[in-house]
């Protein structure tokens, strides 16, 4: 190990960047993706970005996955493939500075969860609380434009098969 990166604290491997969903494992992704931009193309909510000549990555900032699979229909290389179950092993995760956690009614993060995966704990004489079941959360990411804190991320789940 470097002495530079030792110093940093740079202990671990860089973490793997987030791939579109149903990608391959990092190395059979990195050698198969052509970058030619088509998954970017084919994805109808915004959620692939990437111009061509680089690798696609999720933007969650931009949009959100519907699991639709035309990402997968249009990866002509089979970087991306349907057998890849989850998806993705991502999932929301709900920071302190939620305005629930400091007392202030606000569900617009479980308003918008289609799966449930967000839900409130009542409270008595209070604000509900948001509880976050990560085993219902597919990362799809349409809870991080409604949270007006943005106190929402999306990440990987932590023991996982499929690095995505």
């Amino acid at each position: 190990m470097a002495r530079r990166t030792f110093l940093r604290g740079r202990l671990g491997e860089a973490p793997q960047p987030m791939r579109p969903p149903w990608a391959r494992v990092e190395a059979e992704f990195a050698a198969r993706c052509t970058r030619c931009g088509e998954c970017v193309d084919a994805c109808p909510t915004g959620l692939l970005n990437g111009p061509r000549g680089i690798f696609p990555q999720p933007d969650f900032a931009a949009g959100h996955c519907d699991f639709c699979g035309r990402c997968v229909d249009a990866c002509q290389p089979a970087a991306l493939s349907r057998d890849i179950v989850p998806p993705w092993n991502l999932s929301a995760a709900i920071a302190p500075t939620c305005l629930a956690n400091q007392g202030v009614v606000c569900r617009s993060c479980g308003e918008s969860c289609d799966a449930g995966a967000i839900r409130f704990a009542l409270r008595v004489g209070g604000v509900g609380q948001p509880e976050l079941d990560a085993a219902a959360c597919s990362g799809c990411g349409e809870c991080l434009p409604v949270c007006p804190t943005t106190a929402i991320t999306i990440g990987r789940l932590a023991a996982q098969e499929n690095p995505q």
